[in-house]
């Protein structure tokens, strides 16, 4: 019997016979019939483009216009720069932006070209949003750079000429991993020898090599531009470093200087020359090349060591059979070597002046050609496009376990610069875009679709290394584009089959497991169902959801403490300086969208309110800045916490994620029924909409969430449709609706939608209130650590001490259950107050004040209208006090009803001997005494 096929291929299978592309896609780089994603027919409601809602004046367009901002002023040449330099392309003189994205930032840069990807995507998303040309100018240039870097990537490294000490020079751009390789025959086994060198050195790196002759790593010769002390050296062993014979020089040389180096070896003493002058000198040598015999590694700036790749500028490299005297070496520092009285090298001379293809002549007469290089040899695929070697994408196929200094989340990065691509595309319908993102994908599937089944679950369960990101959501993206199988197929050969098949079961596996890395999983699985209709696809994201909302889940609508997740329930004990990775709310965000679009389950627009305007908001620092985006990555929950908005050494994941956010605030304030039939308005925010469709727009005017509702006035012409108004959870009292000034019959259901079913005209005008209250949300796993709500906005203290601070809010608790009466307000300053001297302000405003989002609830005397019992708060084993109690019956619907909640509980106390007769006789008379806010 023929074995079954895995489950993988059967689904291919099946995908290649079913799949039908909603686009075709011209070979050739011909754009597709319409730069659209087409909704699937899965999605029961559709979203509006971002250029169908104008973000108008409030907390959004302000904290907008600041990104805005740094996407039109920031030099996109330096986001290019490590593209071009991967490529062996000119810089121009480009530096790049350092941190993640460089090669002197974490873990080696082995990340970089990801913030060119979220780069990309936000000025696609301020060009949808604004039609500001300005910004579809930097998008074409970013992709006329990124399709020249793929063509020379496609090719065999050409010469990249600059000027010379004496004429044309040969340049190698740090982060080309470019060298120079020399015929077997250069060294000709002499024993006596010159090697001299004219270089420019533009960095500083140790042990970059000028040359090295070797085989490996025991048998060498070469010469260091740097050693560990940053002074040239050279060396020479037939037994490895232990056994180096060699010279050091007294200074270390200039950078973006001409430097001339030369060294002679005669008998027994080698000579080490700097700019014509002899700085070291060894009269004990042993070794000359003859003794390390033939040689198959003779390389200019590349090491037989695991060392970086010379990056600089060289000029002529002469060798001779013979030792030149120091006349001669000095003759050499005003004149080419033809020139001089030394005369050409008689073993090799090469003066560097092609200015085209890789090929390198050799004017000793012994026709020595030298061909210039890369390190990893080139792409496996004519698609390939990265800022790095393939290297890491090949190190991870046989990798079992992280090391992000060698491999750091490749396919991470490959996701943010195809998502970058799409949306360039989709913004500005550039085919050059939408060819490199189909031949990035072409290039992954030739590799990925080679592998076993076993091979890739190991490497997608790899921490950090092993992380992919959205980029199955962008894959299936693009197909519905493209149509090609091969890309469907791709999406699905990312499957994690432990974690997808444990979240369709509802086990909760998630302790221990990085957050960021696993959220994106999740929209590219409902994107798999879109394409597939398989139900565990969805089903898995639903139920992953939940496990993290509200389990995981801080007051702010973050998740994880140091980028990981903790055991279910646990909030208190996971409170740190490391919490809430923006990241992870970012992409808990677009999961709560995607899922609300195939069910209304009006908790992800609960949450997606929440995030949005807590956590994402405040994430962002109400301050410009040309040079960075002023993001958070982490935002800690610890008491007295100050936000960092340049985290780490810059360019980070969440300050891409950050860039993106600030330009498409306005993706989830309206949703469609796919039929027309309904307007979902999700969040009240001020915004117009333009729905083309029915001929009508939507405009809100309010200043939410500094105003307690809203205005929506309609335009154009008449459309008859039912208008869908969120009721917040939170809202559990007050909330109304009129329109063009009349009630609106039926009952708003806090935590739903408030249907108005009409034909629609222009002039109509909904008003929406929404009346806040001041409530708190205590931690799952202690309920005295608790954090501040008014309606939807998360109010924190302001405070410069490290410990919980401790509030009591019931003393002047309305009769609604409000306690902000306990509050008072900062006049001038909407959502400001004070509590005991302490200020409290909105989570979301990006300032750097150390701030508290919990706090310890201490209530220790029964205190009703301001009026105290002086009866001590007594308080059950869990935590729970008599106050709280009696509160959790509000709203009350008068004073007498209050009054009741009082006696009843007291009567439940004292028979439960938590409460004396006699205090708890005070308590009901300071009850009926007292006075309250309604």
């Amino acid at each position: 019997m023929a074995p079954a096929l895995p489950r993988r291929r059967l689904l291919q299978a099946a995908l290649f016979a079913t799949a039908t592309p909603a686009f075709s896609y011209a070979a050739g780089g011909g754009s597709a019939a319409a730069a659209t994603l087409p909704a699937p027919s899965a999605w029961t409601l559709r979203p509006f483009e971002l250029k169908d809602v104008k973000v108008g004046q409030g907390v959004f367009a302000s904290k907008r216009q600041l990104m805005l901002d740094h996407g039109r002023g920031y030099d996109v040449n330096r986001l290019l720069q490590v593209f071009r330099a991967n490529a062996g392309l000119s810089t121009g003189g480009a530096v790049a932006p350092g941190g993640w994205e460089g090669l002197d930032g974490e873990a080696n840069g082995n990340l970089r070209g990801h913030y060119t990807g979220h780069f990309l995507t936000m000025l696609s998303q301020a060009y949808a949003s604004t039609g500001d040309q300005v910004y579809a100018d930097r998008i074409r240039t970013m992709i006329g750079a990124l399709t020249d870097v793929r063509a020379a990537l496609r090719k065999d490294p050409a010469v990249l000429s600059a000027t010379g000490k004496f004429g044309t020079a040969a340049e190698n751009v740090r982060g080309s991993y470019q060298y120079v390789s020399l015929p077997a025959a250069v060294l000709n086994g002499s024993a006596t020898i010159t090697l001299s060198a004219w270089v420019k050195p533009t960095h500083d790196a140790n042990w970059t090599r000028v040359f090295d002759f070797g085989n490996n790593n025991t048998r060498y010769m070469y010469l260091a531009a740097r050693n560990a002390s940053g002074v040239p050296r050279f060396a020479i062993s037939t037994n490895g470093p232990g056994g180096e014979q060699g010279l050091n020089g007294a200074a270390a040389l200039p950078l973006n200087q001409w430097s001339h180096l030369a060294v002679t070896i005669s008998g027994s003493t080698g000579t080490l020359y700097v700019n014509g002058t002899s700085v070291a000198q060894n009269t004990s040598m042993t070794l000359n090349p003859s003794a390390l015999g033939a040689l198959t590694n003779n390389w200019l700036g590349r090491s037989n060591f695991d060392d970086p790749v010379f990056a600089g500028v060289y000029d002529e490299f002469n060798v001779w059979s013979r030792a030149l005297t120091a006349a001669e070496i000095t003759s050499l520092q005003s004149n080419r070597a033809a020139a001089s009285s030394a005369g050409r090298g008689t073993l090799a001379s090469y003066t560097f002046d092609e200015t085209t293809g890789g090929a390198f002549a050799d004017a000793s007469g012994r026709g020595l050609t030298a061909t210039l290089r890369r390190t990893w040899g080139g792409p496996s695929h004519a698609g390939f496009l990265a800022a790095y070697p393939e290297t890491q994408f090949i190190d991870l196929e046989s990798r079992t376990s992280p090391d992000y200094t060698k491999v750091w989340a490749p396919y991470y990065t490959a996701h943010k610069i195809l998502k970058g691509l799409l949306d360039a595309y989709l913004a500005t319908d550039d085919a050059r875009a939408l060819d490199l993102a189909s031949g990035m994908c072409d290039w992954m599937y030739s590799r990925l679709s080679k592998l076993p089944e076993a091979t890739l679950q190991r490497m997608w369960g790899i921490f950090s290394s092993g992380e992919f990101g959205g980029i199955v959501e962008t894959i299936v993206d693009l197909y519905t584009i493209t149509g090609k199988a091969d890309h469907l197929a791709l999406a699905k050969l990312f499957d994690l089959d432990k974690l997808i098949d444990a979240c369709a079961a509802n086990t909760d596996t998630l302790d221990g497991l990085h957050a960021n890395q696993h959220i994106p999983i999740f929209t590219g699985l409902i994107r798999l169902y879109d394409a597939t209709g398989e139900a565990r696809y969805l089903t898995a994201a639903k139920n992953f959801w939940g496990m993290v909302v509200p389990h995981r889940m801080y007051g702010i609508g973050g998740t994880s403490t140091a980028e990981f997740w903790k055991a279910r329930g646990v909030i208190a004990g996971t409170i740190s300086d490391t919490n809430a990775e923006s990241c992870c709310a970012y992409n808990l965000l677009k999961l709560s969208r995607m899922l609300f679009f195939h069910e209304q389950d009006p908790k992800y627009m609960d949450y997606y309110e929440r995030a949005l305007y807590n956590q994402v908001l405040g994430s962002k620092q109400d301050k410009a800045d040309a040079e960075k985006p002023l993001v958070t990555y982490f935002i800690g929950l610890t008491p007295g916490h100050v936000r960092d908005y340049t985290p780490k050494q810059g360019t980070t994941c969440c300050e891409g994620t950050g860039m993106e956010s600030a330009t498409k605030y306005q993706d989830s304030v309206y949703f469609k029924k796919a039929d027309g039939s309904a307007l979902y308005v999700n969040l009240y925010s001020p915004t117009t909409l333009t729905w083309s469709e029915k001929g009508v727009t939507v405009t809100q005017t309010t200043d939410y969430p500094r105003e307690q509702g809203s205005t929506l006035t309609f335009g154009g012409g008449s459309a008859a449709f039912e208008l869908r108004l969120r009721v917040p959870s939170w809202a559990t009292s007050g909330f109304r609706v009129t329109v063009n000034g009349s009630s609106v019959s039926g009952t708003p259901v806090a935590g739903g939608y408030f249907g108005v079913s009409r034909t629609w005209q222009s002039g109509d005008v909904v008003k929406v209130t929404i009346p806040f209250r001041a409530r708190v949300e205590k931690a799952l796993d202690d309920s005295g650590l608790q954090t501040l709500f008014y309606g939807p906005v998360n109010l924190v203290a302001r405070n410069s001490g490290t410990g919980y601070l401790q509030f009591g809010l019931y003393r002047n608790a309305a009769l609604s259950g409000d306690l902000l009466p306990s509050l008072s307000p900062v006049s001038g300053k909407p959502l400001h107050h004070t509590l005991n001297g302490t200020e409290f302000a909105p989570f979301f405003e990006g300032t750097e004040d150390p701030t508290h989002a919990y706090f310890r609830r201490s209530e220790p005397k029964v205190v009703f209208g301001t009026t105290d019992s002086g009866v001590t708060n007594p308080a059950k084993s869990d935590g729970t006090t008599l106050l709280d109690e009696i509160w959790a019956g509000a709203p009350f619907g008068n004073k007498a009803a209050l009054v009741s909640r009082v006696q009843s509980t007291v009567n439940s106390w004292v028979s439960a001997g938590l409460l004396g007769q006699a205090d708890g006789q005070k308590v009901v008379t300071t009850a009926q005494n007292a006075s309250y806010v309604s």
